[in-house]
């Protein structure tokens, strides 16, 4: 069953290619949503997909990619919105 996520990313993660790497991630799984810079410098994602992608998901955003330093992450379910790809924004 399909779900929807809302993820909010913490720490060094603007300028390190976070979005752009989440992104080819989310692809890869089969994740619609998207990805965009937040002004206190943290990252916004809402992410919508299977229960185990989604999982797989956020123990990626955890991490971020190699240049990133992740501090925390919050995550909220919500409704689902039907996105059709997944895009940085």
């Amino acid at each position: 069953m399909k779900k929807h996520l809302s993820i909010k990313v913490f720490g060094d993660v603007q300028g390190v290619i976070f979005r752009a790497s989440a992104e080819r991630l989310a692809k890869k799984l089969g994740i619609t949503g998207f990805a965009r810079n937040e002004p206190d410098e943290s990252v916004y994602i809402e992410a919508e997909g299977e229960e185990l992608s989604l999982q797989e998901f956020v123990r990626w955003c955890r991490q971020g990619p190699d240049f990133s330093k992740v501090r925390s992450i919050e995550t909220k379910e919500g409704e689902l919105k039907n996105f059709t790809d997944f895009r940085i924004s």
